[in-house]
């Protein structure tokens, strides 16, 4: 059975040339003489191994292309753009890593079905296979979170109930094989931070029925805090209706006076640092005293004040960073025949505070990058972005840059352009990205960091607990059960857990039974 099964017109060719009779015939034979059909399992397996790592392979070539810089948030989300698929290569990379590795999971899936007689034995092999061709990529828990992003703004977009819920199941199927939990976790926490804040999701239900299914596959626990994010943004539109009642009833209305929504969040459960940009650590936007203007800055004080008195004890911090702004400009020469013409413009809070510093310049003075900074306090990094998107952009091109190029550099001058043209009223400013949605080496190596970090405090409270249960517990049954009852969450490092037992001892939790007949473990009440 081996010859055949390893021959050139054996398993692996009936499998790329779709050979389903002849695997039938195969089965068969082999469960003639094998019950177990050791042979035909080890082929299949290989089969599996071998096209999942070419599709990793083909993800991982197709990651190394080079993009194009200067890219812009907008295009990233709207493939139809010019130059979209260049700018964002690497992100479409890992969706359709997810794609291929969920067609080949189906391939197999229908060769189970139709030649295999759905035997249990190679339902296990092949479930197994599967999982190692997962857990073998790296990047495997940030790629399934992309596709689920993906699809939670554009794949979802005019399709039925039934296809949704198709969609939804696929990318548990993903999850269910994948061993780091954990790390997914952390990212789709960051992928859903910011498709909530920026109101880029299609339906809030479908992201609700999406946390729903993966509380019933992976428990209570997983879905906490994701859970704590959708009941922020309740809240959060509950205060924000609040504070215009609240201001309303102060007075007549000032015309003048800026509307605010607001969105206030639960430090310890939003990943705020999805929002760092291209910042550096240094650059810790949520210490930064950003300096508002004073219309700005006398609605900030309005609802702090208001913020308060409602809830005594909280401190609020202001993630400028995270805002954007609706704002009315009007250019001298933008409608026909030279006429001024007003524009409708959403972007960024910073770019907002950028845009209003050119307000009281007479025509044709001009503000230095090193002015704008000083006037403003924004990370020298966040503020090169969005002048790229004010004064590069083409479509938004609101100031004019001396001298003119694609990059931002110190000592670049900025001025109102008074000749500024476009066919709409209504204008979105795209804040040029700092990179693709894929992270860079320095962005995954702080992820895995504290993700690393949070593992350690994980190991440890699964040890406290299971020795508060068991009070005196041999060394080996210890990193048995440490290891089976973190499993579902993720695969722990032996090393770590050791570690961690030597930080209980010296901190009193346990102690060394000194009389035991095999190293063992006394919980310290």
């Amino acid at each position: 059975m081996k010859g055949l099964i390893e021959m050139d017109s054996g398993v692996e060719y009936m499998v790329d040339n779709d050979k389903l009779q002849e695997l039938g015939y195969v089965f068969d034979l082999e469960a003639r003489v094998d019950v177990k059909k050791t042979e035909l399992t080890k082929a299949i397996q290989k089969t599996v191994m071998e096209m999942g790592v070419n599709i990793t392979n083909a993800a991982v070539a197709a990651s190394a292309t080079p993009t194009a810089p200067g890219a812009t948030e907008e295009q990233a989300e709207d493939k139809s753009k010019t130059g979209a698929a260049k700018v964002n290569q690497v992100t479409v990379a890992a969706l359709k890593w997810s794609e291929d590795i969920l067609a080949l999971k189906d391939r197999f899936d229908n060769i189970w079905r139709q030649a295999f007689q759905s035997d249990q034995m190679l339902q296990i092999a092949l479930n197994r296979s599967m999982a190692d061709t997962i857990n073998s990529f790296s990047r495997s828990s940030e790629y399934i979170s992309l596709f689920i992003d993906d699809n939670m703004k554009k794949g979802i977009r005019n399709k039925t109930d039934a296809e949704v819920d198709s969609t939804l199941e696929k990318a548990i199927i993903l999850l269910r094989y994948l061993q780091d939990k954990d790390l997914f976790e952390t990212y789709y926490k960051k992928h859903l931070c910011k498709r909530l804040l920026l109101n880029k999701s299609q339906s809030i239900s479908v992201e609700k029925q999406m946390i729903s299914k993966m509380k019933i596959e992976l428990g209570n626990s997983f879905t906490l805090k994701l859970e704590a994010m959708f009941k922020d943004m309740t809240l959060s539109e509950e205060l924000t209706n609040g504070y215009k009642s609240y201001v309303n009833k102060l007075g007549d209305a000032d015309r003048t006076r800026v509307d605010l929504g607001i969105n206030v969040l639960t430090s310890m459960t939003w990943p705020l640092e999805a929002f760092r940009g291209g910042a550096t650590a240094d650059e810790d936007q949520g210490n930064l005293q950003i300096i508002f203007p004073a219309s700005i800055d006398r609605v900030k004080t309005g609802f702090t004040r208001f913020y308060n008195e409602k809830h005594s004890g909280r401190k609020l911090t202001w993630q400028t960073n995270m805002g954007d702004a609706d704002i009315k400009a009007t250019f001298a020469r933008a409608g026909k025949d030279g006429k001024p013409r007003t524009h409708d413009i959403n972007c960024s809070t910073y770019a907002m505070l950028i845009l209003l510093l050119f307000n009281g310049l007479p025509s044709g003075a001009s503000l230095a990058f090193e002015e704008i900074q000083a006037a403003t306090n924004i990370p020298p990094s966040d503020l090169a972005r969005n002048l790229q998107s004010l004064a590069v952009a083409p479509k938004t091109r609101f100031l004019v840059k001396e001298p003119m190029s694609r990059e931002i550099n110190p000592g670049d001058r900025f001025s109102y352009n008074e000749n500024f043209k476009s066919q709409f009223v209504k204008i979105k400013v795209g804040v040029v990205s700092a990179g693709n949605k894929v992270e860079g080496d320095r962005e995954r190596k702080e992820t895995e960091k504290k993700n690393n970090d949070s593992r350690g405090y994980v190991i440890e409270a699964c040890l406290v607990r299971i020795m508060k249960q068991r009070k005196v517990l041999a060394h080996t049954a210890l990193l048995n059960e440490t290891i089976t009852q973190l499993s579902a969450q993720f695969k722990p490092d032996v090393n770590m857990i050791k570690k961690k037992i030597e930080s209980l001892i010296e901190r009193e939790y346990l102690e060394r039974v000194d009389e035991a007949a095999v190293p063992s473990y006394r919980y310290l009440a």
